[in-house]
């Protein structure tokens, strides 16, 4: 590692083999824990390569534990994270109103690692128990059309770095690399990232898989679309910078998007929202991405119809329904 380190710190860069080499290693405990917190702080004083991205992601998913839940009309609705805006659970939220509206959803998600309550968190705090084999997943996915991997059960070389993760409080690459690594075969994404040169990491990325994807930025710094200032969506088919209300909703504050500044408070943010008790502002970002959600998949009719969709979903509490079908 110290060989690597001194190439790093004279400002090279790793190339795809040399990036999933690496990977491989850190998740077989080769390094101390020093060596990797400076392999991590690397890539917090400079821009991770495209190169880098895809071995590492190479390096994850060869790693990762086989999922097959025998369909591949699937969604993922995800963040990267560490957006540093301490938001309440919307990307979480979102998945549970579009498994409501009709849409399977296989969502991975973690413990928040610069957050206060990151997915897995919240569904633990609200009764959630994780599962860590197919056919569970699938029996879930038939009773309540979502299932939710606890990312660490899945990618074991996650484990290695975790503790190091939660105590460097910041967001690093490990944070980019998630969205890209669900081990389940789907054929929908919705990512949201925090800024535009990750995006465009993502979007080279993603081109060339077999997937069909949108990449949600608000312009202000959210991994989401916040309705707190324009958003930028990229697909497929190009890209695009749209206002709240070109989205069909007004603008809201930043502070009504906040998590609560614990776990508890998230949680009962989560349940009040599910339950119809949420305020307008937090049910519309939450609709929102969950329009866009159903939206990608092209196969709901037109923005304002999946629009139609995901509210009725929330507040007839099918959204609800499908959560206490996955927990019950």
């Amino acid at each position: 590692m110290k060989q690597i380190l001194g190439y790093l710190f004279n400002h090279q860069t790793l190339t795809r083999a040399e990036a999933k080499s690496i990977m491989l290693e850190i998740s077989e405990n080769k390094f101390n824990e020093s060596e990797v917190m400076t392999f991590i702080t690397v890539f917090l004083m400079r821009s991770i390569t495209i190169d880098e991205m895809e071995g590492f992601r190479e390096a994850l998913l060869e790693l990762a534990l086989p999922v097959d839940l025998q369909t591949t009309d699937l969604i993922d609705i995800v963040g990267t994270g560490g957006d540093g805006k301490d938001t309440f659970n919307i990307s979480t939220l979102a998945s549970f109103v579009v498994a409501g509206a009709g849409q399977k959803v296989a969502k991975q998600g973690n413990y928040g690692a610069s957050s206060v309550s990151g997915s897995s968190n919240v569904l633990e705090k609200v009764g959630y128990r994780f599962k860590d084999n197919s056919s569970e997943l699938q029996k879930d996915l038939e009773k309540a059309n979502i299932c939710f991997l606890h990312a660490p059960l899945f990618h074991p070389a996650l484990k290695s770095v975790s503790a190091l993760r939660k105590n460097l409080g910041m967001k690093t690459f490990f944070n980019f690399l998630g969205p890209l690594v669900n081990p389940v075969n789907l054929n929908f994404s919705l990512i949201g990232v925090a800024n535009l040169e990750i995006a465009r990491l993502y979007q080279y990325i993603l081109q060339r898989q077999n997937i069909s994807f949108t990449i949600v930025n608000s312009l202000d710094g959210y991994d989401e679309i916040s309705l707190t200032n324009e958003t930028k969506i990229i697909n497929k088919n190009g890209e695009k910078i749209f206002s709240a209300s070109e989205l069909g909703f007004e603008n809201i504050s930043q502070e009504s998007l906040y998590s609560g500044g614990s776990q508890e408070e998230s949680a009962k943010i989560f349940m009040n929202i599910l339950n119809g008790k949420g305020t307008k502002e937090q049910n519309s970002v939450v609709i929102a991405n969950a329009a866009m959600a159903l939206f990608s998949t092209e196969k709901f009719g037109s923005y304002s119809n999946c629009i139609e969709m995901a509210k009725e979903s929330l507040e007839s509490k099918k959204a609800l329904n499908v959560l206490n079908a996955l927990i019950n």
